[in-house]
């Protein structure tokens, strides 16, 4: 029956080569997304602002990062499938209905085109653009939302507007408008379900999922399914929560793409980890009573998934948070709102930002050419800095400094340097992992009773003490501003 289920979700029409994960299967309606202009946008946006100024081989688009997601979220959800198909065959006979089987591969295809178009808000330089302080103001206008969703009831997706746009937002509202654009009818999906397992939303799902819901968790709970809290009305819910932490959790397809590609074109072994042996151990965890259905990682597998946790909070320390490239960060928020002091660009990103049609156009490239105009009319600028990649030169490193304690620390620089306080430049990082230790975000680990056989979850942290370890830090870099912008 293993061979069925393969068979049933493996009918691709394409192949594309990855130079992470090799070939990458695609469905036609998969094709039909990729192919839309929204989403080739993705091809002009780097999936690490400028860190290829710090990693030159870090130039690898949002683009094949997107597919990336989209193939790991795949692999995680058939993975967690065979693993239960096997260790059940051991004990019974399993013969898969039609509807089970319709049910598997309609998540599945589903939480596949919800990670293939989970980034694809993202603007120029990606988490950068968002933080440049003319941007984010932008984005924060009241009738921001309104303008964007103009003629679209969002009401089906939001059920209030958000105070403020984040890229996440945008993703959503490209999703739509690209999924509207395709058959997804012919290839049995509906947006609803798709746009429900991405972030920001809150959505009523189909009718389609919520039968392939209650047959997928009769499937997965077995005998367990009508027992315990959970009625009939909240069983598509817990399976939307599976399928989000797929997309977007403490262990999802996201992360696990962006630390192997990351580290790949960064050249650095640190965001390495064993991608096969993590997915070999991830299984269904469920509790009827709570009731709960999530991700659960077999006691085996925790070194798998330590080295995950481990990977990632070293690509932070090493790669995101580097001095160099944090400095470059802050060269770029500020060339980018440099830009935005002229008139014409700033209306025509405002436009960009409220229009889909235009919206395609917000890419590096816009920037790019905008620093050079700036550049060489003002050589003494923060555009000129990033042209010709003139750094911030680094004074000093500090980890968990508070506001007033970063404050202080400047002007102490400041006043030995004999230097304008406005000179002293300050960028922090920070990295959040304080979800490992509450419960890793409701990630459980199955532990088997060694006499009686019996499966039972349990909190990471009561089975590993290398869990405890992690907490959110903060990395904070002290710079001095390069000798031709002293006095801007």
């Amino acid at each position: 029956m293993r061979s069925a289920v393969n068979d049933l979700l493996g009918a691709y029409d394409k192949l594309i080569m990855d130079p992470v994960h090799g070939g990458i299967p695609l469905y036609r309606h998969e094709i039909q997304v990729i192919d839309h202009p929204l989403f080739q946008r993705l091809r002009n946006i780097c999936q690490n602002d400028i860190l290829s100024m710090v990693f030159p081989g870090a130039t690898h688009s949002r683009f094949l990062h997107s597919i990336g997601v989209m193939h790991v979220g795949g692999r995680m959800f058939r993975a967690m499938i065979d693993a239960y198909l096997r260790e059940r065959q051991l004990s019974e006979q399993v013969d898969l209905s039609l509807s089970q089987l319709d049910a598997i591969d309609y998540l599945a295809k589903t939480i596949r085109l919800a990670c293939l178009l989970h980034d694809s808000g993202h603007s120029s330089f990606s988490h950068q653009f968002t933080q440049a302080r003319k941007i984010h103001d932008l984005m924060s206008r009241p009738d921001r939302f309104d303008d964007l969703w103009q003629g679209v009831n969002y009401r089906a997706f939001y059920k209030e507007k958000p105070l403020e746009l984040e890229h996440e937002h945008y993703s959503v509202r490209v999703a739509y408008d690209v999924l509207d654009s395709i058959d997804l009818a012919a290839a049995g999906l509906h947006a609803q379900d798709i746009l429900g397992i991405m972030e920001t939303t809150d959505v009523t799902p189909s009718e389609s999922f919520c039968r392939h819901a209650h047959t997928f968790w009769g499937f997965i709970a077995g005998p367990d399914a009508e027992s315990g809290a959970l009625n009939e009305a909240s069983t598509p819910g817990l399976v939307m929560d599976l399928l989000s932490s797929v997309v977007s959790g403490e262990i999802d397809a996201d992360r696990a793409d962006y630390m192997l590609r990351d580290g790949f074109h960064s050249s650095v072994t640190i965001g390495g980890f064993n991608l096969d042996h993590l997915l070999s151990n991830l299984r269904f965890g469920w509790d009827v009573e709570q009731p709960w259905l999530g991700l659960a990682i077999t006691q085996k597998g925790l070194g798998a998934l330590e080295d995950f946790v481990y990977s990632r909070h070293q690509m932070y320390r090493k790669v995101y948070a580097h001095k160099t490239a944090l400095g470059f960060d802050w060269l770029l928020r500020e060339a980018i709102n440099e830009v935005l002091d002229d008139p014409e660009s700033f209306d025509w990103v405002d436009t960009c930002l409220s229009n889909m049609q235009n919206f395609a156009e917000l890419t590096d490239n816009f920037f790019w050419e905008a620093f050079r105009k700036v550049a060489r009319t003002r050589p003494r600028s923060y555009s000129k800095c990033i042209v010709d990649r003139i750094k911030l030169d680094h004074l000093d490193t500090r980890e968990d400094l508070s506001a007033s304690a970063i404050t202080d620390h400047s002007g102490y620089l400041a006043e030995q340097l004999h230097l304008d306080g406005n000179d002293v430049v300050t960028c922090s990082m920070r990295a959040r992992f304080s979800n490992i230790q509450d419960n890793f975000n409701g990630i459980k680990v199955l532990v088997r009773d060694p006499i009686c056989r019996q499966r039972s979850l349990r909190k990471i942290t009561d089975v590993s003490v290398f869990f405890s370890k992690f907490g959110d830090g903060t990395i904070t870099h002290f710079y001095r501003r390069p000798a031709l912008l002293r006095g801007l």
